[in-house]
């Protein structure tokens, strides 16, 4: 089994001098092993960075666990490394949030579910509201394969261990009843409301899953944030100015994560 260690995010260069080490996620179990082939990445080793037998890299198998490994031989098509040691990563959220977006045109959602990974996000859900320009959830799914390749390129970039999940696309009504301990609304209609870090701050020791909604361009119509209200939603803030869609987003999801 690999042995637990402090080291694993970075090598050690002349100077005392830490380098970053190259992060892979891989699909295998990586807990007891101590020799590993990675061939799915090999060609981006070999043909993209460079990489040469000795090099030292990061594996990740969505554990929560840094592998430190070794290449051992590497080729176009094939490529080993031994697992020099593991260590939890220090870079997941203590708390898990889910972030519920309404759907967006397709360079804003990118934006979100990028930057939404890098802030800590830990599940993205699609959601399809009245006032989604996207709207059938079949679209949606047409565009998974490309939404989960950057996720896991964010995660690998960012440091963190794992990869947030992408639920399957919710209608509002689908959306609104999901049962998260703290579920927020931030709406402009909430002006007069709970501002979100007061919201957080009067519930930071109940602990637990959290969820933030935000809605679309055109922003929650009254029936819809009466619809999550009913559901048991909290209306919040985010201040006195109106903000776009993704950047409500990633605000949102920074104010939650730095409380």
């Amino acid at each position: 089994m690999a042995k637990q260690t402090a080291a694993g995010a970075g090598a050690a260069q002349p100077g005392g001098q830490t380098r970053r080490l190259p992060r892979f996620f891989v699909q295998e179990t990586l807990g007891a092993a101590t020799n590993v082939q990675i061939d799915q990445l090999a060609q981006q080793m070999a043909l993209v960075l460079r990489m040469r037998p000795g090099d030292e890299l990061i594996l990740l198998d969505g554990s929560g666990l840094e592998f430190h490994c070794r290449l051992l031989t590497v080729s176009h098509h094939s490529a080993g490394v031994a697992v020099l040691a593991s260590r939890p990563c220090l870079a997941e959220p203590r708390r898990q949030l889910s972030l519920l977006q309404c759907s967006l045109k397709q360079d804003k959602f990118e934006w979100v579910l990028q930057k939404g990974t890098e802030l800590g996000v830990s599940r993205f859900v699609p959601v399809i509201s009245q006032r989604s320009i996207v709207r059938p959830a079949a679209a949606l799914l047409k565009k998974y394969a490309r939404w989960e390749a950057i996720l896991r390129e964010a995660a690998e970039q960012c440091g963190r261990a794992r990869i947030p999940t992408l639920a399957t696309p919710l209608e509002w009504r689908a959306a609104v009843a999901s049962t998260q301990t703290l579920r927020l609304l931030p709406w402009e209609g909430a002006q007069s409301g709970s501002s979100l870090r007061q919201v957080l701050q009067e519930n930071q020791l109940s602990g637990g899953d959290l969820s933030i909604l935000i809605g679309p361009e055109g922003g929650v119509s009254e029936q819809e944030a009466q619809a999550a209200l009913a559901n048991g939603w909290q209306l919040v803030t985010l201040g006195p100015r109106i903000l776009r869609a993704e950047t409500a987003a990633l605000a949102a999801a920074a104010i939650v994560l730095s409380e």
